[in-house]
């Protein structure tokens, strides 16, 4: 029905006659909550719109009757068509109070450009606000509805008493002039008594639900209002629908690039590794291997040849080890498995050859590959500027931003692990693609994460980045 617009939850039958939809709800009619609201309803709607209606339609009709007596009937009907404005809003809010039904506002009578210069526009505005007229249409049946509804409901309900009185007193036999026994009477008054109850409750129900549609046609907007409204939240939510399908279009590219960026750093990964174990532990394992056969050959002919062997020997296992513990840390640090993320940079800061200083705060709420991502970060920034800053202090700081699980922070923003390194060098730093920091973006990038590379010349380096923490 046109401006009836539904709210969220339940419709307007469900809440106001879910007696008539519901099987359950049938049942307990008589009894129901339901019930109980549209009853009320009918009550407090037929007194108030007996007075109040009645009053407002009668002197409309007075104000038109008026019109053709030298025209002061005009600004009078202008003013009781204005009150009705009023009365449909009074109606409305009645209704909501008493049902939970919110029958929307119709749009404010349009006013024409300039018409405060003009009394007789203004004046005559009025006459052709047709809500204002519906809603004296409204005045009229309102109070008939509700009125008859109540009284139907009323008279049922106190039939199903009189028959059980009746019944219970031994009259009802002789009212009806015939000779039953009285148990059986009594029977035949609780089962009419029952169904009267019930066909009042549902009557009750159901003349509610059509006071509260006639008020939703004629109170509320108009069907041209009504199928506008549609057409603007169907605008709306065309517009939210290709705003999503462009940020899915947007999404699905970045997720491409930081998949080739994630598949070219671990390539270039797995290829360091090699190279290392081919260059480092495996040249010297060889070189071990060496100089064992040395010593075995040495051990019976020159004690000294082999025990000097054997001492060289150790020595490469212990480079060797070496060697693989920092391979083993590059690819993935056992202190930070073991220790977290707080520990693993003061382990970084620990070895770098430029003075670093660590600022790290409750990084428990960061995920694991959110804290080997900051890791690897710090590592490939501290490496870089070993190298190429010519820095002579560096600051790392370590937080996490946002809401966390215990709830601190921002709740309108998921909690984000952010790392700031930031050095006194002397700048000039670009993520130049097959560098470390390249590799770093695109392992970031990986993550749905934010790079920042700050590094004027002569200014410094600042990299700051941030990466989403799944727990």
């Amino acid at each position: 029905m046109p401006g009836a617009v539904p709210s969220a939850g339940p419709s307007i039958e469900a809440r106001t006659a879910p007696a008539l939809l519901v099987p359950g709800a049938f049942r307990r009619a008589p009894v129901s909550a339901p019930t109980f609201r549209a009853l009320a309803q009918l009550a407090v709607g037929s007194w108030w719109l007996l007075l109040a209606g009645t009053a407002l339609w009668v002197s409309v009709l007075v104000s038109v009757l008026l019109v053709p007596v030298l025209g002061i009937g005009i600004p009078v009907l202008a003013f009781w068509l204005v009150v009705a404005r009023w009365f449909a809003s009074a109606e409305r809010g009645r209704i909501a109070v008493q049902t939970d039904v919110v029958v929307p506002a119709p749009a404010p009578p349009a006013a024409g450009p300039g018409s405060w210069r003009r009394p007789w526009p203004a004046l005559v505005a009025p006459l052709r606000d047709s809500r204002a007229w519906s809603a004296v249409g409204y005045a009229f049946l309102g109070p008939l509805l509700a009125t008859f509804g109540l009284l139907l409901a009323a008279t049922l309900a106190a039939g199903a008493v009189a028959v059980v009185v009746l019944a219970a007193t031994g009259e009802a036999g002789q009212r009806l002039a015939v000779d039953v026994p009285w148990p059986l009477a009594l029977v035949a008054a609780l089962v009419l008594a029952v169904v009267l109850l019930w066909t009042a409750a549902v009557l009750a129900q159901y003349a509610s639900l059509l006071t509260i549609r006639l008020a939703a046609a004629l109170l509320g907007p108009s069907a041209s209002e009504a199928a506008q409204a549609r057409a603007v939240a169907a605008e709306e939510e065309a517009r939210t629908a290709e705003q999503a399908a462009h940020a899915a279009r947007e999404r699905a590219v970045v997720l491409t690039e930081t998949r080739s960026q994630a598949v070219a750093a671990a390539d270039a990964e797995r290829r360091r590794i090699e190279r290392d174990l081919h260059d480092g532990a495996q040249q010297r394992l060889v070189a071990l291997g060496v100089e064992l056969g040395v010593a075995r050959r040495g051990a019976d002919r020159d004690p000294a040849v082999a025990t000097a062997a054997l001492e060289h020997a150790h020595g490469e296992v212990k480079e060797t080890l070496a060697e693989l513990r920092d391979l083993v840390r590059g690819i993935h640090p056992a202190v930070l498995s073991d220790r977290g993320l707080d520990a693993a940079l003061s382990a970084l800061a620990a070895r770098s050859p430029v003075p670093v200083r660590v600022e790290a705060e409750d990084l428990t709420a960061a995920d694991p590959a959110a804290q080997a991502a900051a890791y690897f970060v710090v590592a490939e920034a501290l490496t870089n500027v070993a190298k190429h800053a010519e820095a002579t202090s560096v600051d790392v700081r370590a937080q996490v931003v946002g809401s966390t699980p215990d709830g601190d922070g921002d709740a309108d923003a998921p909690a984000r692990l952010r790392v700031v390194v930031e050095d006194d060098g002397r700048g000039g730093a670009e993520p130049a693609p097959g560098s470390g920091l390249a590799g770093l973006r695109g392992r970031v990038a990986a993550l749905d994460g934010v790079f920042e590379l700050t590094s004027p010349p002569g200014a410094g380096t600042r990299l700051t980045v941030e990466v989403p923490c799944a727990s």
